[in-house]
C-alpha cells in the first residue's frame, strides 16, 4: 500500500516537472529573463538608455495620472515606473498596447450587437419596479439600456447553499434536457462530480441532445490534460477552451472565463461560485469545509444567460449561430408575484464595471442592512468608502470571509483592510470551519444578488463574470436564511485581534496592497 502510495506521489512529481505546465512556465520565464537582460544588460549605451526611458516614463505617468483608469491601478503603474523606470517603462507600453485583446474587444461588440433584438427590456415590467422602488428601476434602466441585460418576471429561482445541493440538482436538470445542454465553466477536474456530469452529457448526446461544454484555458495548466477538447469531441460533446494558455506573453493571459453558467433546452439555468470539481462538494478537503452557493433559474430569465453563452461560444467563430433555435420568448403575461430577476454580465473590454456598480447599487440603496459572502477582500478605494459611509450611516454591514484561506497572500492584503472597516462599523466575520467561496450580497430582505464575482480587482475589472441581480422574489429570504445559518459558524474578528497582528503579518500585507491590482 505505501509503496503504491508512492508510486502515485513519484509520478505526480514528475509530471508536474516534465509536463506541459512546466514548460510553458519556464518558456514564459525565458521570455521575461530575456526581457530583462535585454534591457539592462545587452547595451553599451546605459546612460543615454536609461535618460531616454526616463523621459518616456515621465511622459507615461503623465498619462497615466489623466487616463480614466481606476486610481489604484494608477498608483501601481507609477509606482512600477518609478521603482523600475526601464522595465517598468517598456512593460507599461506593452500591456497598454493591447495585444491579442483587441480582436475579442470588437468581437464582443459585434455579437452584442448581434444578439441585441433578443434582449430588448419589456417596458411593462420596468414601470412596475418603479411603483415597487425607483432606485430598481435606474438599475434595470442602466443595465438594459447601455449593457443589454433586461429585467424579466416570471422566473422561479431556487437558491442552492452548499456545492452539493446545486450538484444533486443539476444532474436532475441534466437528466430532463430534450434540445440542447450548455455549460461554461472556469474549473473542471477529474474526480467523482465531473465524471458524473460528463456521463450525463454522454447520455444526453446518445438521446440526440445537442451539448457544448466550454472551460477557461487555466485548466490546461494542471487540471485536464492538453488534448481534452478532442477527447470530449469523440464523444460527440463540442468542447472548445476559452484563451488557452500558451508560452508567447501577451495581456489576454489576464483575461480569464470565471463564470459558471449551465443552460437547460434555453428554460432552466444555473450559476454562482460552483466549478466542477470535487473540493465544491466536499468529496475532496483542501482548505476546511467548502461553503459556496449556487442558483437555479427557471423561466423567462434564463434567456439571457443563453445569450451570455453564445456570445462567448461565438468569439472565435466564423458564422454565429442561429439565435433564435435555442430562445423561448415569454408566452405569459407579466407577474409581479415572482419580482425581478435581471442576469447580468461582466467583460473586461467594455469600460464598465458592471459586478461592482451592482454592488454599489445595493449598498447605496440599502436601508436597514447588507451582507456579504466573499472569498477575497481586496478593494479599491471606491469600495472601502462606500462599505465605510454605509456601515456610519447606521446600516448594518456584515462581510464573511475564510479562516482557512486558499491563497495565504489574498488574505494577508485582505487583513489590511479590517481595521479601516471594523473602525467604520463594519462587522467581519470569519468562517471557521475552513474556506467561503460564496459571492452573495444580501439586503432589507428584498434584495440580492448571487454570481460569480469576488471583492477584487479580477473580479471587478479582468475576468468575464456574471451574477443575478434578485428583487422582491421569494428566493432572498432564502438566501438571508443561509447567511443567517452560517454567520452561526463563524469567528468575529475584534479590532484587539487586528492590532496584535505580528509586525511581520502587517508589513507583509502592506507590501503585498501596493501590487493588490494584480492579484
Amino acid at each position: 500500500m505505501e509503496s503504491s502510495k508512492k508510486r502515485k506521489v513519484q509520478k505526480k512529481l514528475f509530471s508536474v516537472i516534465y509536463g506541459r505546465t512546466a514548460v510553458i512556465l519556464l518558456l514564459i520565464l525565458i521570455q521575461i529573463l530575456v526581457m530583462v537582460f535585454g534591457i539592462y544588460f545587452l547595451t553599451d549605451s546605459w546612460t543615454y538608455l536609461y535618460g531616454v526611458f526616463s523621459i518616456i516614463g515621465t511622459i507615461e505617468v503623465i498619462y497615466i495620472i489623466n487616463s480614466e483608469d481606476n486610481p489604484a491601478f494608477k498608483l501601481t503603474w507609477v509606482l512600477c515606473i518609478m521603482a523600475l523606470p526601464i522595465f517598468g517603462t517598456f512593460f507599461y507600453i506593452y500591456v497598454k498596447s493591447e495585444i491579442g485583446t483587441r480582436y475579442i474587444g470588437k468581437r464582443l461588440e459585434t455579437l452584442r450587437q448581434e444578439t441585441e433584438e433578443y434582449m430588448c427590456q419589456d417596458m411593462e415590467i420596468i414601470d412596475a419596479m418603479k411603483e415597487s422602488k425607483l432606485a430598481n428601476k435606474n438599475l434595470s434602466f442602466y443595465l438594459g439600456k447601455h449593457m443589454g441585460f433586461p429585467t424579466y418576471g416570471n422566473t422561479r429561482l431556487e437558491y442552492y447553499p452548499l456545492g452539493e445541493d446545486k450538484f444533486d440538482a443539476l444532474k436532475r436538470e441534466l437528466r430532463k434536457a430534450e434540445h440542447f445542454i450548455f455549460m461554461e465553466y472556469f474549473i473542471v477536474e477529474g474526480g467523482e462530480m465531473w465524471d458524473e456530469v460528463r456521463h450525463i452529457l454522454e447520455e444526453k448526446v446518445a438521446e440526440g441532445v445537442e451539448v457544448r461544454f466550454m472551460y477557461d484555458g487555466m485548466c490546461s495548466i494542471s487540471k485536464l490534460p492538453s488534448d481534452y477538447p478532442w477527447y470530449l469531441r469523440r464523444r460527440g460533446i463540442r468542447c472548445k477552451v476559452f484563451n488557452p494558455i500558451n508560452p508567447i506573453v501577451s495581456t489576454i493571459q489576464n483575461n480569464r472565463d470565471h463564470r459558471k453558467i449551465c443552460v437547460i433546452d434555453g428554460k432552466v439555468g444555473f450559476t454562482g461560485g460552483v466549478n466542477l470539481a470535487d473540493e465544491y462538494i466536499n468529496r475532496r478537503e483542501r482548505f476546511g469545509h467548502w461553503k459556496d452557493t449556487a442558483i437555479m433559474l427557471e423561466g423567462d430569465a434564463v434567456q439571457s444567460l443563453t445569450i451570455m453563452f453564445l456570445q462567448m461560444w461565438n468569439i472565435d467563430e466564423k458564422k454565429s449561430d442561429a439565435y433564435e433555435k435555442y430562445l423561448y420568448p415569454s408566452r405569459k403575461p407579466f407577474d409581479p408575484k415572482d419580482g425581478y430577476v435581471l442576469p447580468y454580465g461582466d467583460t473586461p473590454y467594455d469600460n464598465e464595471t458592471v459586478g461592482e456598480e451592482v454592488y454599489f447599487h445595493i449598498l447605496n440603496h440599502a436601508k436597514e442592512y447588507v451582507h456579504i459572502m466573499t472569498p477575497y477582500l481586496i478593494l479599491d478605494n471606491e469600495m472601502i468608502k462606500t462599505l465605510a459611509r454605509v456601515a456610519k450611516s447606521g446600516m448594518e454591514v456584515i462581510i464573511i470571509m475564510p479562516h482557512i484561506p486558499d491563497k495565504p497572500y489574498a488574505f494577508a492584503v485582505a487583513k489590511t483592510y479590517y481595521k479601516e472597516l471594523i473602525e467604520a462599523g463594519v462587522r467581519i466575520y470569519e468562517y471557521t470551519p475552513g474556506f467561503v467561496h460564496a459571492k452573495i450580497f444580501v439586503s432589507d430582505d428584498d434584495t440580492a444578488t448571487v454570481g460569480t464575482i469576488n471583492l477584487d480587482y479580477r473580479s471587478l475589472y479582468l475576468h468575464f463574470e456574471d451574477g443575478v441581480f434578485i428583487y422582491n422574489n421569494p428566493v432572498v429570504a432564502d438566501i438571508e436564511r443561509d447567511f443567517q445559518e452560517t454567520l452561526k459558524k463563524c469567528h468575529f474578528v475584534t479590532m484587539k485581534e487586528v492590532q496584535e497582528r505580528s509586525v511581520k503579518e502587517k508589513i507583509e500585507g502592506q507590501v503585498l496592497r501596493l501590487f493588490a491590482p494584480l492579484m
